[in-house]
């Protein structure tokens, strides 16, 4: 990067599928580098797999850019408008004799791989039609192009993340640039692109650094300026292996649908492989203000769903108790397909501090609050019919005459009446308080009794005891 000059970094991801875990955190660190640095996080849509590239997945990857908020700078960028660019670059090695056609057929390639595979030598190409007369071409075969790598000495790369990195140059073979129907290869795409979009930093997963080593030629051969390299190991499960679904490897949209909350879901990517002293609550300020290259791991980070839960539980708690019941309304309405009129929003809104404070995420919060919202009669669990078996409809009977007699309907004063209910009748507090939450919420769980009673009111808390209570 030249001296002075703002970084510019770039999420370059693949429209095969939908952006992961994995790509969402490279997309993060990118995105902090370049805001703490004031410069430039750049998006280019890499689409030139024609066969698996599809417009959903690039609408994909955009949308979960956008819920995770990484706004980028400019336009998106898609690869496959470059292509006329990209065979041009190819076309200059060339003339530069930088570059060579092979005319190896796919016969001769398969022999040579199995070749060196029975010598135990890498399957690499050998070169044949390196410094062959072009005159020898066979007639009719399209061939490909290939780079002329370096044979002698080393190829180094200066990463920021793994240090100093080396590897023979007789491990790279010439390696293609142009396939048999002169389209580029991702090789040749990727450093072209790179570099006309000045691209200063390549921020990316550990598993492209093989991929760093031929880039580095393609640029050497070139003369052009090679961008600092940052390759961050992958992802791991709790278990130490490779991340994969069984771990939670979901695509960014699966979580937002699951509940998870932009800021907890970018708090905890930042934190795998990423540190700052002991903190764990970090806020986008906070990242901005401290993110560096320096403290990235060279370890593998493991994705932990329980971490990731904690976090959003902290992020739920914090968030304005308005904006949380107006979240938890809409997962109601789009999931249960009820009708919510003011009074039962009402109760909505009173229910957000005290429901919030045991929510891992909005889903969750939401299934707890269903009851409040439910008409009646409300539909009983398993569990909530069992505890309301029984001598527990008398009880109820009693129960709510007791209540329909309390002055102030306060969590304070029902505690009260009901302890003093239950005393008289000489049973333990379970006993009273089991069927009467069954009847309330129409489940065997909830938050405190007496809460769920002040937040249902007098007059709905009364009615749902009638529904189960035993005939006068």
């Amino acid at each position: 990067m030249a001296s002075g000059s703002s970084p510019v970094t770039r999420f370059a991801p693949s429209p095969t599928g939908m952006l992961h875990i994995g790509g969402a955190r490279t997309a993060l660190f990118n995105w902090l580098f370049a805001r703490h640095e004031g410069g430039k996080f750049l998006l280019r849509i890499e689409d030139t797999d024609r066969e698996r590239s599809t417009a959903q997945a690039s609408t994909a990857i955009l949308d979960g850019l956008r819920w995770l908020e990484l706004e980028w700078d400019g336009e998106v960028t898609c690869q496959s408008k470059h292509i006329e660019r990209h065979g041009q670059v190819a076309q200059t090695l060339l003339d530069q004799g930088k570059a060579y056609h092979c005319y190896c057929s796919p016969e001769e390639l398969t022999e040579m791989r199995q070749r060196a595979k029975a010598q135990g030598r890498p399957a690499l190409y050998d070169g044949r039609w390196r410094d062959r007369d072009p005159s020898d071409a066979p007639q009719g075969v399209n061939p490909v192009l290939r780079i002329k790598a370096p044979r002698q000495g080393e190829t180094v790369i200066h990463d920021r993340v793994q240090g100093e990195v080396r590897v023979s140059n007789r491990q790279l073979d010439d390696f293609i640039l142009l396939r048999s129907d002169q389209t580029p290869t991702y090789m040749l795409s990727v450093v072209v692109d790179d570099h006309d979009m000045s691209i200063t930093h390549i921020i990316r997963g550990d598993d492209h650094l093989t991929n760093a080593f031929r880039q580095q030629v393609i640029y050497d051969a070139l003369g052009w300026g090679v961008p600092e390299f940052a390759h961050i190991p992958l992802l791991h499960g709790t278990d130490g292996a490779k991340l994969s679904k069984r771990h939670g490897a979901l695509s960014v949209s699966a979580y937002k649908d699951m509940g998870y909350l932009p800021a907890a879901m970018r708090n905890y990517l930042l934190r795998l492989g990423w540190s700052h002293g002991d903190d764990e609550i970090i806020s986008n300020e906070q990242a901005i203000e401290w993110f560096n290259l320096d403290s990235l791991g060279k370890s593998a980070a493991r994705f932990d769903i329980d971490k990731l839960n904690y976090l959003n539980g902290h992020y739920i708690r914090q968030l304005d108790d308005q904006e949380l019941s107006q979240d938890v309304l809409n997962i109601l309405k789009s999931t249960n397909s009820i009708t919510v009129d003011q009074t039962a929003q009402q109760r909505l809104l009173a229910a957000m501090p005290e429901f919030k404070q045991r929510a891992k995420t909005l889903i969750e919060l939401a299934d707890n609050c269903v009851f409040l919202v439910s008409s009646r009669p409300l539909p009983l669990t398993e569990k909530a019919q069992s505890q309301l078996s029984e001598q527990a409809p008398a009880l109820l009977a009693e129960l709510r005459g007791k209540l329909e007699t309390t002055e102030h309907w306060t969590a304070e004063a029902l505690d009260k009446a009901i302890r003093t209910f239950a005393d008289k009748k000489g049973l333990k507090f379970g006993k009273v308080a089991q069927p009467l939450r069954a009847a309330l919420t129409g489940g065997a769980s909830s938050p405190g009794i007496f809460d769920v009673l002040a937040i249902l009111g007098r007059e709905e808390s009364l009615g749902r005891i009638q529904d189960q209570a035993a005939a006068d």
